[in-house]
């Protein structure tokens, strides 16, 4: 099982119970980017405890404490007194399969400040869910949030229950392993791919799974502490190894949301039908805008610059009150400066990869000699071009295009015994992988926009500066 790392909860009988002010039991949910707990994430990282130590120095509202506590404060009637379990969705979906209330560590550690210790599972901080105000969960050994942790790919109880079977039109008893979070899944589903003349060490790959945002997997043998990126998380995605979890809020949402609300779209998407991807359209469009120029596609923006944190940054930054800008806007409203504009957007999207790589690096990341990517944007090939030109990196897309599913599987091979162990099952289905390779020119040309990206947030949070000065 996988699936995305957002909140459920269920009653004492396991019933839907509401996360909802609507009191809808059927809303029992709280999406992974769900940003209510604003104030609860701020009043965590104001007390500075050691376990944040462990999420780049600061919790992130889109993780699972801070969301209790909105629930605790905000629906304790509705929501918090009533409420038997909470889960994080990889680990309900296990729950539903097998009744085995047990949760993955890759959930725990990543997202519920769940400790390890000397490369073993040390468990729950007692002192910090009394500081946040979260004691209630100790009760009855933890039972509420797991008080049995698993490796991921370790067997779940007795495997599927009858019920479960009828559904699935599966065996009753059939293996089913310990989940990961989806982009954890992906991650484990194309990191073991084989490309030529590529290091197939898993510490020289960092894993992009891309998709409504974007995670950035980094593999290490020792626990490395990124200022501003999630980990060293102990078996999070590969067990026995550490992850460390960068990542953008906002990367298949935003190049949607440029289309989206940009004046040209609705005619494009009505000569276009259903016959071919706008996406795929407006790559072809500054294919001849380039030639007509004649120079790069790449450099057809030089005068357009974005700044793509329209969702709050994640990593490195770790600051949920950025927002996004745009320099260099005219009055043309037509499809050739929506296409500038998306290619910009791409481009942004790729120096905010950057940034995160030159973070991991500078704290002890050195490794890093090629990028993994899977997910919807992985199949833009103008998407996938400007991450290698702009990182100077080849990036391999795996030939196994539903990486995440692949993931999923690696773990059910794990649990029934097909493979003695993960990362073996890992090498043994992931596959081969195309490669693009980086172009030297382009190089140049995006360490120069480089430079203004890094410019622009910082013009960002002056503006701040100004208009907070009374």
């Amino acid at each position: 099982m996988d699936a995305t790392c957002s909140l459920v909860a269920v009653d004492k009988e396991g019933n839907p119970l509401t996360v909802s002010p609507t009191g809808d039991n059927k809303q029992n949910v709280i999406l992974w980017m769900d940003h209510r707990a604003v104030a609860e994430a701020e009043l965590i990282n104001d007390l500075k405890h050691p376990v944040l130590d462990f999420v780049g120095g600061k919790i992130s509202l889109e993780m699972e404490t801070p969301k209790l506590l909105w629930l605790k404060k905000n629906l304790k009637e509705q929501c918090w007194d009533k409420a038997g379990l909470f889960f994080d969705l990889p680990d309900f979906l296990t729950w539903k399969a097998t009744g085995a209330e047990s949760r993955s560590l890759c959930s725990l550690v990543c997202k519920w400040t769940y400790e390890v210790q000397n490369r073993s599972p040390k468990g729950w901080n007692e002192e910090y869910f009394r500081q946040i105000g979260l004691e209630d969960l100790m009760h009855d050994n933890w039972k509420k949030i797991g008080s049995k942790v698993h490796f991921p790919g370790y067997p779940c109880g007795n495997g599927l229950t009858a019920e479960a079977a009828a559904d699935l039109r599966l065996l009753p008893g059939t293996p089913v392993g310990t989940s990961l979070i989806d982009a954890h899944a992906g991650g484990l589903g194309m990191i073991g791919c084989d490309a030529p003349g590529i290091s197939s060490d898993f510490d020289t790959r960092l894993c992009l799974i891309c998709g409504t945002s974007t995670c950035h997997m980094a593999i290490s043998k020792d626990p490395v502490f990124v200022p501003g990126v999630w980990g060293p998380y102990f078996s999070a995605m590969v067990p026995s190894l550490f992850l460390n979890e960068g990542g953008q809020s906002a990367t298949g949402k935003l190049i949607d949301h440029i289309i989206e609300t940009h004046p040209a779209t609705r005619d494009i998407k009505g000569r276009l039908g259903n016959t071919r991807h706008i996406q795929d359209y407006l790559n072809g469009l500054l294919e001849k805008m380039a030639q007509k120029r004649g120079t790069s596609l790449t450099m057809l923006t030089e005068n357009i610059h974005v700044w793509p944190d329209f969702h709050g940054n994640r990593s490195p930054l770790a600051d949920p009150t950025l927002l996004g800008m745009i320099s260099g806007l005219n009055l043309s409203s037509d499809e050739e400066s929506l296409a500038l504009l998306y290619l910009a957007t791409l481009q942004a999207l790729s120096y905010g990869t950057l940034q995160i790589i030159d973070t991991l690096r500078t704290a002890g990341h050195r490794k890093i000699e090629s990028i993994v990517m899977c997910g919807g944007l992985s199949r833009n090939r103008l998407f996938v071009k400007t991450h290698a030109d702009a990182l100077g990196l080849p990036v391999l897309c795996p030939n196994e295009t539903e990486s995440v599913l692949l993931g999923a599987a690696i773990l059910g091979a794990s649990a029934s015994a097909v493979f003695s162990d993960v990362q073996s099952a890992a090498v043994a289905m992931s596959g081969s992988a195309d490669i693009v390779r980086p172009k030297t020119d382009e190089h140049r040309y995006h360490s120069r926009k480089y430079q203004v990206f890094l410019k622009m947030v910082e013009n960002q949070k002056s503006y701040k500066k100004i208009m907070s000065d009374k």
